[in-house]
């Protein structure tokens, strides 16, 4: 088993010296144009890291403008010694887990391809760690103490028996979306969600249903299922041997908003129900189909018209104090209960031959200039406690204080390394009660202790 280097404990007021900005001259008119306060840092010094490119695996960059590669071409032409570089995945999450299981366990023999850092969805860390494809954070070289700048709730999902595995690249944390002109006034319960749809859907052009959210066969329908269990006063608990309890008579109350009707108009969009995800969502809500929809933050900026070249940075070319048209069509509100909390982590990968690199080129993509960005240019809730604080973003986006309340309540998905197979066991019978196939059975809690045990519990049996 290869050995964890560590890269001392400098004091880090000496480490902060070596990070220094990087005069933005060197960069084409293009990115000074696009992002003229970003600072870029580098080391330097008697710790200086290895030499060698850097590979990212990682999902798809769905921020706007591609922000996450902006920020990789900044780091890479402050370090040409380290240059970084993204491999882009399969856009499904479990597609993502299965290769990146793969390429780590591989160690790049079959194509030369050595990963060095992994951007791992918030709930793989404890399988990544178990597996033996990490190597810790080295704690005492970072230059900011993770405890004392970033959001308490992103960063518990980067610790896992009691050792530090990533840093919090971005965070996520579900939001109500709205539409203003039906009269529709927050705060929302689900039955105040459902009586307004009832009011709506008789008398509004173009209205199918009251709600869509993601409802397809993959993590979000999970994500959707325990927050609507929450929302409905109910809870899933597994304890630390992995036995899970939940009471299958209170979800499956839950879930009846969600479940399409044939009686008549339903709360829930039932159109192509497998299809349902974050995008499909978010196109039915924006083409007038539906009054409500659950959504990440960054669908905010689909929906109004916002791109890479808003924000207070870009205040020369636009009044960053006029909404759209599109954003005053639009409201934001919290979510009926507690949302599942999301986002990705940035771990180093066991096999890279330039961890201090590595958690360097991590540093940076965390740090808070580079996490203003990814909010302010991308859409990515950011994890780090400044970017809430500052006036000139809030200004810009007035939904942030709902956003960072929504992330501090937020709540985390069972931490285990049989994760994925927990996930596709439970949405397996929360979409067999949608689809009108099959009731929850009166034993889930052993089958999804069963799942979190790495067992395969009895397929839905339809009624």
């Amino acid at each position: 088993m290869p050995r964890t280097p560590s890269t001392g404990s400098t004091p880090r007021n000496d480490r902060r010296r070596w990070w220094w900005a990087f005069g933005l001259g060197l960069m084409s008119g293009a990115l000074v144009a696009a992002l003229t306060s970003v600072l870029v840092w580098r080391v330097a010094g008697p710790r200086s890291p290895e030499p060698g490119d850097l590979l990212i695996l990682t999902g798809r960059d769905d921020s706007e403008g591609q922000q996450r590669q902006f920020l990789i071409d900044l780091w890479n032409t402050a370090n040409p010694g380290n240059q970084a570089k993204m491999i882009s995945l399969s856009e499904t999450a479990d597609a993502q887990y299965a290769e990146m299981v793969n390429r780590g366990e591989k160690n790049g023999k079959d194509d030369g391809t050595e990963i060095d850092v992994f951007n791992l969805d918030v709930t793989w860390t404890a399988a990544f760690a178990e597996k033996d494809l990490l190597r810790p954070i080295d704690e005492g070289g970072l230059a900011d103490r993770p405890d004392e700048v970033f959001l308490k709730q992103p960063l518990r999902t980067c610790r896992y028996r009691d050792r530090l595995w990533a840093l919090p690249f971005n965070t996520d944390a579900g939001l109500l979306y709205y539409r203003k002109g039906l009269g529709l006034k927050p705060p929302f319960d689900w039955p105040e969600i459902e009586a307004e749809s009832a009011r709506l859907l008789p008398r509004t052009p173009g209205l199918t249903a009251g709600y869509a959210g993601q409802l397809g066969d993959y993590e979000g329908l999970t994500v959707n299922a325990l927050e609507a269990l929450w929302a409905h006063g109910g809870d899933l608990r597994v304890d630390d041997q992995g036995n899970a309890s939940i009471d299958p008579k209170r979800l499956a109350a839950a879930l009846k908003p969600l479940t399409p009707s044939d009686a008549g108009p339903s709360v829930a969009f039932g159109e192509e129900r497998g299809q349902q995800t974050e995008e499909q969502s978010r196109q039915t809500f924006a083409d007038g189909h539906v009054a409500f929809m659950r959504n990440w933050p960054v669908a905010y900026r689909k929906l109004t018209g916002d791109d890479a070249t808003s924000g207070p940075s870009s205040a020369a070319s636009k009044d960053t104090t006029a909404m759209t048209e599109a954003a005053k069509k639009v409201g934001v509100a919290a979510l009926p209960g507690p949302s599942v909390l999301g986002g990705q982590n940035l771990a180093i990968a066991r096999q890279t031959g330039q961890p201090r690199a590595a958690q360097l080129l991590i540093e940076y993509l965390t740090g808070e200039q580079s996490q203003r960005t990814l909010f302010e240019k991308g859409g990515f809730a950011a994890t780090r406690a400044v970017v809430y604080e500052d006036v000139d973003i809030q200004n810009e986006y007035p939904y942030l204080p709902l956003l960072l309340e929504a992330i501090k309540t937020a709540r985390l998905r069972p931490v285990s390394p049989q994760y994925v197979n927990f996930s596709r066991v439970l949405r397996g019978y929360v979409g067999t009660v949608l689809d009108g196939k099959g009731s929850l059975p009166d034993d889930l809690a052993q089958r999804l202790t069963d799942a979190l045990h790495g067992k395969t519990p009895p397929s839905p049996a339809p009624d």
